[in-house]
């Protein structure tokens, strides 16, 4: 059990940060405008994605992957914030406000998620 999630962990932050790059237009718009150069903020956190996910792969760097995802976490919650007074686009479509205040709890599941998968007792097996 603990192998499958640790793959759709690593699996969902590099598809995730891959969106990041590739369509970044929805991700821009929901950055907080006290934040400079939100494109390169995007591509930041694109990138910072990716690597979190890859690094939950090996155990040698699991530990790390699973600090650093959380601080990304951390990081972007103010850009969820954002979303919810500026709205989210995607592809072209307005994603209801309701959906944008379900995202905030999920937050702290992924947090939850990252701890159990990369630093929780048995996240690393000896």
């Amino acid at each position: 059990m603990r192998t499958v999630s640790r793959f759709a962990l690593a699996l969902f932050f590099i598809i995730a940060g891959t969106a990041h790059l590739i369509a970044p237009t929805p991700y821009i718009a929901i950055i907080p405008t006290y934040v400079p150069w939100p494109a390169v903020m995007v591509a930041i956190s694109g990138v910072a994605e990716i690597l979190g996910g890859l690094g939950v792969c090996f155990r040698a760097t699991r530990a790390a992957a699973g600090w650093w995802l959380i601080a990304l976490l951390l990081a972007v919650f103010p850009a969820n914030i954002h979303a919810i007074s500026s709205g989210m686009v995607i592809k072209g479509y307005v994603l209801p406000a309701w959906t944008l205040w379900v995202r905030l709890p999920f937050q702290l599941l992924f947090i939850a998620w990252v701890y159990f998968v990369c630093l929780s007792r048995n996240a690393t097996p000896r």
